[in-house]
């Protein structure tokens, strides 16, 4: 197939990239710089610029590109970056598709359990509604972007990504040195529960989200075991043979992070993939001991 990916440099991005080549597809990254390569195609959402004849005649496309949402505190320019980089890079991308001669059969739009905010031990699946705060409402108007594409006819599937389980990037790696320290441990009471997937199932789920004509929508882009921030801890410090009983107090979380602290690191998300369960995607690691060995293993020489 045919697929264009806009965000290819980034952790997700960089990894689908290598996946679809070494299974065959061509691959075209959409890129803000100047066109260095023929697999490249040039936009720059800010000013609209986009280069549609590239777009004519796509398979599929896959959409990551997005200011980093945990990189820092959430000021109030942040907020404006990473809310412009999602909903109007999303919007002008299906508008754009939704005006091709000959427009890709689907579009996989990133968004992120941040849909469904800080809802406890409730169990969430895709019927669950929205949540509350920054980024439910950032999610949700994330998703209501691709509107332009559903209204031509396009396919498309909205990919509610967990926490990825990472060496070379995200929440994941910021968080290893300090465990490898032996200083690492809970944030707050650890009692939220964090929804996570490997990094190599991420990838399975967007290639399953491509191939998969019965999906549309929203799907959860997680494991099936979500687990409390206690329990990921523990698992995490055992894989690594280091102690994990040090505590993140949260009223510190607040301190040194503000509002990002609230609803990334304190919030609480126990979110299941129906949809994938019942498309019968099959995961690599459904168990986060397993993953977490994975990808904590060093690379083959």
């Amino acid at each position: 197939m045919n697929i264009l990916i806009t965000g290819a440099s980034g952790l997700i991005g960089s990894t689908l990239s290598s996946y679809l080549i070494e299974n065959n597809h061509r691959v075209l990254r959409m890129v803000r710089k100047a066109r260095s390569s023929a697999g490249e195609v040039r936009w720059d959402p800010s000013s609209g610029i986009l280069d549609m004849e590239a777009l004519e005649g796509l398979d599929a496309v896959v959409h990551l590109a997005g200011e980093n949402i945990a990189s820092g505190r959430w000021s109030a320019e942040k907020k404006r970056r990473i809310r412009d980089s999602r909903i109007q890079g999303t919007r002008i991308l299906a508008q754009s598709l939704a005006r091709l001669f000959d427009p890709p059969k689907v579009l996989v739009s990133a968004s992120a359990t941040g849909y469904y905010g800080d809802r406890g031990d409730e169990i969430l699946d895709e019927e669950s509604a929205a949540g509350t705060g920054f980024l439910a409402s950032l999610c949700s108007e994330w998703e209501a972007a691709t509107e332009p594409a559903v209204i031509r006819g396009i396919r498309v599937v909205t990919p509610r990504f967990g926490m990825v389980l990472s060496v070379s990037g995200g929440a994941m790696a910021m968080m290893l040195p300090v465990f490898r320290l032996g200083i690492g441990g809970r944030i707050g009471n650890g009692r939220q529960y964090m929804s996570w997937i490997a990094i190599d199932d991420l990838v399975g789920i967007i290639d399953h989200a491509i191939r998969n004509e019965s999906l549309s929508g929203p799907i959860n882009a997680v494991a099936p075991s979500p687990v409390t921030n206690r329990e990921f801890t523990a698992i995490l410090g055992h894989v690594l043979s280091k102690p994990a009983f040090f505590v993140l107090p949260a009223f510190a979380a607040r301190i040194a992070f503000g509002k990002m602290a609230e609803e990334v690191l304190l919030a609480s998300a126990r979110v299941l993939p129906t949809q994938l369960k019942e498309t019968g995607y099959k995961y690599k690691f459904p168990d986060l001991e397993e993953a977490l060995r994975h990808v904590l293993q060093p690379p083959a020489r």
